[in-house]
């Protein structure tokens, strides 16, 4: 059979990673299937000087491949929402498959573009939107298509994930892990999207669609970053056996489903909890599979690039399979999706940790003990550090069992009025994974 001609949009890290993987690995990709990949056009603003483009036909004009009757499939890589949008969506009219790395895109938009992708009977493919190298998408959508998802959750931001790291294993300060990541190459000169949690809110919106079968809405994920966490809270989650993740959780119960990304302390004892540095991992709970994990290189070139080609390969083996049969993009049926809403953030339920600056009086720890019980909150543990030298404040850690968010609120409030409590009430969500 003749060689399918793809047209790459992008040659960044992860474009020049997928040309890399596509020439390196030609035969063995041929083989997989069925017939050749060739790269036939590429759109790039500056040539990466890490990949061979002699021979390739190029232009700086991303829609010149969109438009191209040669081109098969177009591989969406410049990033961003609005002109990637564009972009897709011209391929789609014209006929043409897509492959995006594009989380924020899918988050965003994905609703708009699989419909449109279904109306022109064309494959929209986007398993390096999430997690890097980890086949995450097609594991849920695929491998754990005859279970029931109770939940997920996961580490999907390689960024955060480094400086909670240095944090914890080097006792440094936010800052300074940042910094650290800024110099090594894996946080951005302006992070926000990386600390402020809205890079993994747009991987949650995907990934709790294909696992619970609801439209993409990105707009309803609860966001919280990492900004402020400090190596004393590092510190005491230690040594109660926790560590402190930044983790993006989807549940779904009766009355709707949490979509949240925040701090997160866990069990020390769980796998999760030894996922460090710029690595991914997602853990998906399911009625028949039980619990499994996934963990792997969340971005990087070959990583990232891996994912693409993947893609790659699924679109040309489903190129002459009947539109109506192939697997749906959002692992559902369109006309099965659900509409379960998701909750807002006070009605998701959670334990917490919280530190408590408290004067070194008597009776501060029985008044805190009487507000959580008048909120009908049991504690689960306490512990109290000596009066810090400076100020003479007490530090008093506490850990709660699950409660309802608007309820913490409620309490978190009703103890920063007292009198024997100095500042603001340190909170942060618990999760077991059990």
């Amino acid at each position: 059979m003749k060689p399918v001609n793809v047209g790459i949009c992008g040659l960044g890290t992860v474009g020049a990673g997928t040309l890399n993987v596509l020439t390196r690995n030609a035969g063995e990709i041929a083989r997989r299937a069925g017939r050749g990949i060739n790269v036939a056009q590429i759109a790039l603003r500056s040539k990466h000087p890490k990949c061979d483009i002699e021979g390739i036909a190029t232009t700086d004009d991303v829609f010149v491949l969109a438009h191209n009757p040669q081109i098969d499939i177009v591989v969406e890589l410049i990033g961003g929402v609005d002109t990637a949008r564009e972009l897709v969506l011209a391929a789609i009219d014209q006929g043409k498959h897509v492959v995006t790395a594009n989380k924020a895109l899918i988050a965003v938009h994905g609703n708009e573009i699989f419909e449109r992708a279904r109306e022109k009977g064309v494959i929209v493919a986007f398993e390096a939107a999430v997690a890097g190298g980890i086949p995450i998408i097609k594991a849920i959508r695929e491998g754990l298509a005859g279970n029931r998802i109770h939940w997920l959750a996961g580490i999907i931001n390689g960024t955060g994930n480094f400086i909670l790291t240095a944090m914890q294993q080097q006792g440094k300060s936010f800052a300074e892990a940042l910094l650290e990541a800024q110099q090594l190459g894996y946080a951005e000169a302006d992070p926000r999207f990386d600390v402020e949690g809205i890079d993994a809110a747009h991987k949650l919106t995907i990934l709790a669609s294909i696992a619970f079968g609801i439209p993409l809405q990105f707009d309803k994920v609860y966001t919280e970053g990492i900004g402020q966490i400090t190596r004393a809270d590092v510190n005491y989650a230690e040594a109660l056996g926790y560590r402190i993740k930044h983790l993006g959780i989807a549940r779904s119960g009766a009355d709707g489903i949490e979509l949240r990304v925040h701090p997160t302390l866990i069990p020390d004892e769980r796998l999760l909890a030894d996922v460090d540095g710029v690595m991914n991992a997602v853990m998906v709970s399911g009625d028949a599979v039980g619990q499994a994990l996934f963990c792997g290189a969340g971005a990087g070139m070959d990583a990232t690039a891996s994912a693409v080609v993947a893609d790659l390969v699924d679109v040309v083996r489903a190129l002459t399979t009947d539109p109506e049969n192939r697997v749906p993009h959002l692992a559902f049926q369109p006309e099965a999706l659900s509409d379960h809403p998701v909750l807002p953030i006070d009605q998701c339920e959670s334990a917490y940790y919280l530190r408590i600056q408290a004067q070194d009086h008597p009776g501060v720890l029985a008044e805190v003990a009487r507000i959580l019980s008048t909120h009908n909150i049991n504690i689960e543990s306490i512990m109290q550090k000596e009066a810090e030298e400076i100020d003479g404040l007490v530090p008093m850690i506490l850990l709660t069992h699950r409660v309802q968010e608007a309820r913490i609120n409620q309490a978190i409030g009703a103890l920063e009025n007292l009198a024997g409590v100095n500042g603001k009430v340190v909170r942060i969500r618990l999760e077991t994974l059990d």
